[in-house]
């Protein structure tokens, strides 16, 4: 059973109950361009070789949906929501790492970049999410892909992903080397970087 599994439907120490969904990034909306989009998996593969998919071919792999939680780390929590897409273990089927890997790099528009244990990234229910609540994402909310990890704080699956980096050692994000918590579980509340403790991350 995976993090997100172990407290689905409950509210993290420090959350609250959002009844909406507020719009929170760092930068501006990407102007999304479909013959220009490719989502990449390279680094540590099994093979050595790198796999791409056009947004046609990323839309056409397996749709999956999982009513999961999503808690954003200014404190605001949404319960029991339906998303759909690819699942990150269908990604690893088609696109497997090699043995050693221990985490991912998810990149995004703009250069932006979340470091993941490998295992949180597998969690049952984590997702390249497309939809939410049956609705295609919005371009605010991430269109055409954005990251959904349950058992994490919201940050650690950013919008509008490009590609997934396997590494067999890990490595901080942007904000993760800019003061959020290199690990970024919501039930000890990981959210800043002082936090921290022997172990969890590289050094600033």
């Amino acid at each position: 059973m995976g993090r997100s599994e172990r407290h689905a439907g409950e509210l993290p120490p420090g959350q609250r109950i959002q009844r909406g969904w507020p719009v929170t990034h760092y930068g501006p909306v990407p102007r999304f361009k479909a013959d220009r989009w490719e989502f990449r998996v390279f680094g540590a593969t099994a093979d050595g070789d790198k796999t791409c998919w056009n947004h046609a071919e990323f839309a056409a792999l397996p749709y999956a949906t999982v009513i999961a939680d999503f808690h954003c780390v200014t404190k605001f929590s949404m319960l029991g929501i339906e998303w759909g897409g690819v699942s990150t273990d269908t990604v690893v089927k088609l696109a497997p790492p090699a043995d050693d890997v221990t985490h991912v790099m998810v990149w995004a528009e703009y250069g932006y970049s979340s470091n993941i244990r490998i295992e949180d990234f597998l969690d049952d229910k984590s997702i390249f999410a497309t939809h939410k609540g049956g609705e295609p994402l919005t371009a605010e909310h991430g269109f055409p892909v954005r990251l959904v990890v349950p058992g994490l704080y919201a940050w650690k699956g950013p919008k509008w992903v490009r590609g997934v980096e396997y590494m067999t050692a890990d490595r901080r994000g942007f904000w993760e080397e800019r003061g959020y918590h290199n690990l970024g579980d919501p039930w000890t509340e990981q959210r800043y970087s002082y936090q921290e403790g022997p172990g969890d991350g590289p050094e600033l």
